[in-house]
């Protein structure tokens, strides 16, 4: 669902000149600037290396729900796929801008699994040679222009926030995003720069709002 916004707000700016999407399916999307790449093991990214030079930026969205999953296995994509990923960016495109999709109340000291072990993901990416690199840990996101989630009981969830997600606005504004303001974020963090490497989800809003107009 992150994905789907990023790839809507890069193909929208006229900065961005060409996005190449990495996965396992295709995505469905048309757009001249847009360049497929599938790819079934993401752990070795060897023979489409030509595709992944002369990058500025990589919006990396892929994640898991740690629901029903043991440490060991959510780890295994969380922490060992972003980190093969994100060596191999690093070396191919030493000036890449790397964003990590990561999650509020992330803590690599914290007493629950996912939020040690995204923590212990950022902490391990920032420490990368890259340009850059920012960590986003938004909160709520409401799906906008049409995007869906893939999970389907998330989906079901974003059926009932939907009509009530201006009041929850209203209420809680801090812990809310939209994919919209998420994906314009990661384009002006690349842009531009972020204050700072790790951005909760009002820093994300702030910052999406720092390039209108």
């Amino acid at each position: 669902m992150v994905g789907q916004g990023v790839l809507r707000e890069c193909l929208l700016d006229d900065d961005v000149n060409k996005v190449v999407a990495v996965g396992r399916s295709p995505l469905g999307t048309q757009n001249p600037k847009l360049k497929e790449v599938i790819h079934e093991d993401l752990f070795d990214l060897s023979a489409i290396e030509p595709e992944l030079t002369g990058l500025d930026a990589c919006a990396f969205c892929l994640g898991v729900s740690a629901v029903g999953m043991s440490e060991q296995d959510y780890r295994r994509i969380t922490y060992d796929l972003t980190l093969s990923v994100a060596n191999t960016l690093v070396r191919l495109n030493p000036g890449m801008t790397f964003i990590y999709v990561s999650g509020a109340n992330t803590n690599s000291a914290g007493r629950m699994m996912w939020a040690r072990v995204k923590g212990e993901t950022e902490n391990a990416l920032i420490k990368l040679p890259f340009r850059s690199a920012y960590m986003f840990r938004p909160g709520y996101i409401q799906p906008l222009h049409g995007i869906r989630t893939k999970t389907a009981w998330y989906g079901a969830f974003y059926a009932v926030m939907g009509p009530i997600y201006p009041l929850l606005k209203m209420i809680a504004p801090k812990y809310l995003t939209t994919t919209e303001q998420l994906g314009r974020a990661m384009i002006i963090a690349v842009k531009q720069g972020a204050p700072k490497a790790i951005l909760e989800s009002a820093d994300i809003d702030g910052l999406s709002r720092s390039g209108a107009g």
